[in-house]
């Protein structure tokens, strides 16, 4: 199989999540925290999960496969083909009935990502990305062609712990004092495909990233002309501190704002 069936079973997998999530928002759930307060997970995010896993599985049933829920593998291999999912990306807003939260999707082959697919379906929005550029709903993508610091609308992203407030103050702080306008969308997929799309010309965060919130949503700002790197403007990769993704029109200035986050 080519990476054209990698892409076609990214799509089908995140659709096939998307769809089990959606016939359970806005019901009445059961929900359950993890690691904090604000960490949350649900019934559906693991009967998500699993049809995704089902769906690969039916065409590359040796492949591995890295995610947030069921016990799955969290870190992405260097060799070799392997899936990278998240079922909802965006929980928080999914069990307050708030549209924004993604099924998404990677497709990696020696640590490279060749395909992804988010599924946003109380949007009725489908992001891709692969060979060919990156795509909402059939239609290609690119990133805004901005170049005003002061016209920029700017969302931090991947969230802080209680114990790190502090620092999402200052990426608060210097997301106003640089940028035209400063937007949280509390699901990183979602947040990273508007980058994709020119609706936000950047996102920043300085905390380690898991895969599954990030590899899709990079790969698809990259496929559209984006930039996106770690804390020291090297290329972001999966095991990387921080995310800087941008239009690239102004890297420079993002990345500044994103290294005032870190108290020194």
């Amino acid at each position: 199989m080519d990476e054209a069936d990698r892409r076609a079973t990214a799509r089908a997998a995140a659709a096939r999540g998307g769809e089990i999530a959606l016939e359970a928002f806005r019901t009445d759930l059961a929900v359950e925290t993890k690691d904090g307060k604000t960490d949350v997970v649900t019934r559906a995010d693991r009967e998500a999960q699993r049809a995704v896993v089902e769906r690969i599985r039916e065409a590359f049933p040796e492949d591995i496969v890295v995610g947030e829920e069921n016990d799955a593998r969290s870190t992405v291999p260097q060799s070799g083909a392997a899936w990278v999912i998240d079922p909802i990306d965006g929980t928080n807003n999914y069990v307050r009935g708030l549209r924004s939260w993604a099924t998404s999707v990677a497709a990696v082959v020696d640590g490279r990502p060749v395909a992804a697919a988010s599924v946003c379906p109380a949007l009725g929005d489908t992001y891709e990305a692969g060979p060919a550029g990156a795509f909402r709903d059939g239609e290609r993508l690119w990133v805004s062609d901005r170049s005003d610091p002061e016209t920029f609308t700017v969302a931090p992203t991947i969230w802080w712990p209680f114990d790190r407030r502090e620092e999402y103050a200052a990426a608060a702080d210097a997301i106003v004092s640089r940028f035209g306008d400063l937007l949280r969308l509390r699901c990183a997929q979602v947040t990273l495909a508007q980058v994709a799309a020119g609706g936000v010309d950047a996102a920043i965060t300085n905390v380690d990233t898991n895969p599954w919130d990030t590899v899709a949503g990079v790969f698809m700002v990259e496929s559209a002309g984006g930039t996106v790197t770690d804390l020291d403007g090297e290329p972001w990769t999966a095991a990387s501190t921080g995310l800087v993704a941008s239009n690239g029109q102004c890297h420079e200035t993002v990345l500044d704002a994103a290294r005032d986050i870190t108290p020194e």
